[in-house]
């Protein structure tokens, strides 16, 4: 396992990224950010948990690409239900393109049985709101390189309706009370779950993560959210049909997640996603494209 990098924030620590962690092949070994914390320290990821061995605090993963699951644990199979298979692939980290203290552009080759299916382009920048809030922005471009067309599924698309995770995902810590939700137009996670909305969020103790679509196509994705069972939220790629790629295409996703210290109410939190969203709109615009360097 190579050391964390660490991504800070106006020169503070607050997140570190692993590129090559050392997981057993059915945790579908990927890099991830863990520990992510708020400016005051609070920790708001978590990996490895008794109760989803398999989450591993925020990053990209999806529970089937053609087949091969790239989320971790077992499959959700049609007319059997979760299903033990040897079908984890491999996000393997290629290198970087550009790695700063506040920023990352890393390319990766999602693998399996042997074949090479995506190639990614992701990208991590931490930008500094308020003396208790800055905001990660990630985007994630999925290339496939695998010479002929292929999906992306969720075992909603397989046959469990209601789990259609697959894409962003951020593992939150289990409290002694379940974080509240709440999304721009509604409130609970009956609510929010599975809803198409600018953002959704999740407060804890004295933490809040917002997250929002930053593109016209990242917003049209509904969120999958869970606060009861576990406190996690991602994006849904398959929602209720499978994503399909073509060979050579490509499938791009952003998301901005605001990292809060306080719970934040309604009208805060939409304030801090409108500066978020266009702080890294602008900062993106203006970083320069370097060579790449070893990783």
């Amino acid at each position: 396992m190579n050391p964390a990098i660490v991504l800070r924030c106006a020169g503070h620590p607050v997140a570190h990224y692993l590129t090559r962690p050392d997981l057993a092949a059915d945790h579908a070994p990927r890099p991830y950010l863990h520990p992510v914390t708020t400016l005051a320290g609070v920790p708001v990821t978590e990996v490895l948990p008794v109760d989803h061995p398999h989450h591993l605090g925020a990053g990209v993963a999806v529970a089937d690409v053609a087949g091969h699951n790239f989320w971790g644990g077992r499959t959700f199979v049609r007319g059997r239900g979760p299903t033990v298979l040897a079908n984890h692939g491999v996000q393997r980290h290629d290198g970087f393109a550009l790695r700063d203290p506040d920023r990352l552009v890393e390319q990766l080759s999602w693998t399996a049985a042997d074949r090479v299916l995506l190639r990614e382009h992701r990208t991590m920048a931490v930008v500094p709101l308020t003396g208790t809030a800055w905001a990660l922005d990630l985007t994630f471009a999925l290339t496939n390189v695998s010479g002929a067309g292929l999906s992306v599924g969720s075992p909603a698309t397989n046959g469990r309706p209601g789990a259609a995770y697959g894409g962003f995902f951020w593992r939150a810590p289990r409290e002694a009370a379940a974080p509240a939700v709440f999304g721009a137009d509604a409130d609970g996670e009956e609510q929010v779950h599975g809803s198409v909305s600018d953002w959704v969020a999740l407060a804890g103790e004295g933490w809040t993560l917002v997250f929002a679509g930053a593109t016209e196509e990242t917003r049209r994705d509904p969120w999958f959210v869970r606060a009861a069972e576990y406190p996690g939220v991602g994006s849904s790629l398959a929602h209720d049909r499978r994503l399909p790629v073509e060979a050579g295409g490509t499938a791009v996703r952003r998301v901005v997640t605001v990292v809060a210290d306080g719970r934040l109410d309604r009208a805060e939190a939409a304030s801090l996603v409108r500066k978020a969203v266009g702080t890294t709109v602008r900062e993106t615009v203006r970083t320069p494209v370097r060579k790449a360097v070893a990783g």
